[in-house]
């Protein structure tokens, strides 16, 4: 493994991370913040795909070609809902969970 860092040093701080983002995605109200945590969830599960395959199997990259698999996803993602985003506030003027519900007809 890496130097001096064990492996459950590594996945304690990508534990951190992911939870971080779920309690990010539950209490913001603000979507911009909301994409923020989905991303933070995102990346803490990418770094545990790597650093469990380098820690189980060190010679194939299985675990490297599903975090880039995992990135791509997650841009794709992130171009999707900031388009969204800056539609919903050109109808409305905000970026606000509660005032998306204006849009009901």
């Amino acid at each position: 493994m890496i130097q001096g860092i064990s492996i459950y040093e590594i996945l304690t701080v990508t534990t951190v991370l992911f939870f971080i983002g779920v309690y990010g995605f539950l209490t913001r109200k603000n979507l911009i913040s909301m994409l923020i945590s989905v991303e933070l969830i995102l990346n803490a599960s990418v770094v545990n795909f790597v650093v469990i395959n380098k820690y189980l199997y060190p010679d194939m990259l299985q675990g490297a070609v599903y975090a880039i698999f995992i990135i791509a996803v997650a841009a794709a993602e992130t171009a999707l809902a900031i388009s969204i985003i800056i539609n919903l506030y050109r109808q409305i003027n905000s970026v606000e969970v509660k005032d998306t519900e204006v849009m009901k007809h």
